[in-house]
């Protein structure tokens, strides 16, 4: 064997050894990015936005609508982000893996069967919580913005996924949980809890720190849920957000 061959060899196995033998990479504070993101064991891209001169800010998760351009929704709220000090993440909820029924309505009802409630979608928006603080090596406090499909999302999330979001903000949603017992879920909480735990998630979805925005010129019917149930709320987003 040749003298650089053997030495290439043993470069090769020291690299070897000293990466098996290395600890854990240590975590690193979120930038401005795209990345993807094992959430719980969901693979997901997520899109971060860290303003300068903020060196320990809040969180803002902000959620996308139907196009599904969370890279979009991102860059629209560093404004925002610059003002308040905002550190951002956008995760991206693709189509084929997240259908309406597992996003716009956070995946609690499929084919009129109600779903595990540990497969509830809002769930993945904890793990993700819970993967910016162990970059950020801090439990920041957050909050939640959802634009019409993202909204929709949103408001399943504060009805049926307890959470320690500071606000949850719905913009412009094409349907809602109403606060009864009495309509089947996702469009109520009925049929989803026992009589006695119905009571107490009624009262801690009321209870929520929900912000609803409206447009009051949102009355067209492109790219609208007009499902019965929906069509039950109002004919329009913004007669569904008043009602």
């Amino acid at each position: 064997m040749k003298m650089n061959d053997a030495t290439r060899i043993w470069t090769v196995v020291m690299t070897l050894t000293w990466l098996l033998s290395a600890g854990p990479l240590a975590a690193a504070p979120i930038g401005t990015d795209r990345q993807t993101v094992d959430v719980n064991g969901t693979p997901m891209v997520v899109f971060t936005y860290r303003p300068a001169g903020c060196p320990e800010p809040s969180l803002l998760v902000v959620f996308h609508g139907i196009a599904r351009n969370a890279q979009s929704y991102r860059d629209y709220t560093r404004v925002l982000a610059d003002r308040l000090c905002l550190l951002v993440a956008a995760p991206v909820f693709e189509e084929q893996a997240f259908p309406g029924w597992r996003y716009q309505r956070g995946g609690i009802v499929k084919n009129a069967a109600v779903q595990d409630a540990r497969d509830w979608t809002g769930r993945l928006v904890l793990d993700l919580v819970a993967w910016v603080r162990r970059q950020e090596e801090r439990p920041l406090a957050y909050s939640l913005l959802g634009h019409s499909a993202g909204g929709q999302f949103l408001d399943r999330l504060a009805a049926f996924v307890p959470t320690e979001a500071r606000r949850i903000v719905v913009a412009n949603a094409g349907s809602y949980v109403f606060p009864s017992l009495e309509i089947a879920a996702p469009y109520g909480l009925g049929k989803v809890y026992s009589e006695a735990d119905g009571e107490a998630a009624l009262r801690r979805y009321l209870e929520q720190p929900l912000t609803i925005y409206l447009g009051q010129g949102d009355t067209r019917d492109d790219e609208r849920n007009d499902s019965p149930a929906a069509l039950a709320q109002g004919n329009s987003r913004y007669q569904r957000g008043i009602n």
